[in-house]
């Protein structure tokens, strides 16, 4: 026994020692030369059939090396042991080292939960250091582009329910792109560099994005100005087409495997009846690493200043794409599934919509209440109580105030403050009547309606879709 714990010692000594290596950035020699004394002393130790195995990763390692130039956004952090972890950046690495860990081959899933980016936050715009995002995935070997269009078809299904405005869902291929670059003469060392240049179109001019190439990123001039030509080009299936005849293009193996998909994704998009919501952009590029293939982003749009001019993008709110090697760098025999998903930007969203209730004066509401059991005098807490029961076994989202006798003004005020629709209100002679006095708190409009008739009205008056256009 003796001689184990000391064995054990020396293997967490060395797993130490390994630890500071990595976070001191040695060299990768120097590390598994450490790494190979660390294995040959577990060896030693041998297997401990009295303890439960444990496979335990740093999320750092898990995320580096994924999100480009993004990265330095990435939140790092230290446990109490001097360990490097990270914060979640997004849900689709997580998603696909579960996928890795689970031997999943084959799934489709929703997903809504906090990341975390070490970002300068501006409020007004949406964007936190800590916010929510949903995401949508399908993980599975299938024939080209069929769940891909499926994505796309929610994404327009989301954004169109939510009455947020028009918008547009810029499309792209990172294949294409990586072909453009080739044929345009961009070292293969700067792919990644130049298309985080590139994907900041959509925020400044072409002529800013080409001295960052040239100035910061030492791309030839006339490299760029190649680059300049193909990635201010928009338009729909027959910019695809047309870039299938390109004669340089259309010779490079990647970049027509990427416009062959896109041709097929607009045929599904067509019969889906989405594809006027869509534009072929390349100037998209979404920095992240983990894309392989078709890649986009939903933009809303304002309204022109001018008859004649386009609508121009105002933020995003939902992008994705295909990430088919992602789930084999998490998998030990590095077995691949292929991924295509996307991402709504929750709290993006929230913001909209606050701003266009505030600039039409309307309230936010903050609860899905459609009517509060309210009562004209005292004394009548059993019946506002007998009579909100009823509401809710008939499925409506009814409430009242905690208070044995509140004053009739200040439920009104409360259903103003909060948004609620409706009031029922009881009182001495409508007992008697056996009727109940159903308020609109909007015009103010009173009607008697009897006992057993209520559940049919409120249903009736709060069956329209609320609209938060």
């Amino acid at each position: 026994m003796a001689e184990r714990a000391a064995l054990e010692e020396l293997v967490r000594l060395q797993g130490e020692r390994v630890r500071g290596l990595k976070q001191q950035k040695a060299s990768a020699e120097q590390i598994e030369e450490e790494v190979a004394k660390l294995l040959k002393l577990k060896a030693q130790l041998g297997p401990d059939e009295g303890k439960q195995k444990f496979v335990l990763k740093t999320p750092k390692e898990t995320l580096t090396g994924k999100y480009g130039e993004d990265s330095k956004l990435i939140y790092d952090l230290k446990d109490q042991g001097g360990e490097l972890l990270s914060l979640r950046y997004d849900l689709t690495v997580p998603f696909a080292r579960y996928l890795a860990m689970n031997k999943l081959t084959n799934i489709k899933r929703y997903h809504i939960a906090k990341v975390y980016r070490r970002d300068n936050p501006a409020m007004t715009r949406g964007r936190y250091r800590e916010f929510y995002q949903c995401d949508f995935d399908i993980a599975g070997q299938f024939d080209p582009m069929i769940p891909d269009a499926e994505c796309l078809k929610i994404m327009c299904e989301i954004l169109s329910s939510l009455h947020i405005g028009d918008f547009l869902v810029k499309v792209n291929d990172r294949r294409i792109l990586d072909g453009m670059f080739a044929i345009c003469g961009v070292p293969d060392s700067k792919f990644r560099t130049i298309c985080s240049s590139v994907d900041k179109l959509d925020k400044v001019s072409w002529e800013e994005v080409k001295n960052e190439m040239v100035g910061e990123k030492g791309l030839a001039p006339e490299v760029a100005d190649h680059i300049g030509d193909y990635v201010q080009q928009h338009g729909g299936v027959s910019l695809v087409e047309q870039l299938l005849q390109d004669p340089k293009l259309s010779q490079n193996k990647q970049a027509l495997e990427g416009l062959g998909d896109l041709k097929l994704l607009f045929e599904y998009l067509t019969l889906f009846g989405i594809a006027d919501k869509i534009s072929f952009d390349l100037s998209l590029a979404r920095g992240l690493d983990y894309y392989t293939g078709v890649i986009y982003e939903a933009v809303l749009l304002q309204t022109p200043v001018r008859p004649g001019e386009e609508p121009l993008g105002v933020g995003s709110v939902a992008a994705g794409g295909r990430y088919d090697g992602l789930v084999g760098m998490f998998d030990p025999k590095g077995r691949k599934v292929p991924c295509v998903g996307l991402s709504i930007g929750v709290e993006r969203i929230f913001s909209i919509v606050e701003q266009r209730l505030e600039a039409l004066e309307e309230k936010v509401r903050t609860t899905e209440t459609q009517v509060l059991v309210a009562s004209a005098q005292k004394r009548l807490l059993e019946e506002r109580l007998k009579l909100v029961s009823e509401l809710w076994d008939a499925g409506i989202k009814a409430e009242l105030l905690y208070k044995k006798n509140p004053k009739l003004l200040n439920q009104l005020q409360y259903c103003e403050e909060a948004g609620i629709p409706l009031v029922a209100i009881i009182g001495e002679q409508e007992l008697k009547d056996g009727v109940i006095k159903l308020r609109s708190v909007a015009s103010r409009e009173e009607v008697d309606v009897r006992r057993e008739d209520l559940v049919e009205e409120i249903k009736r008056r709060t069956s329209e879709p609320l609209c938060i256009c």
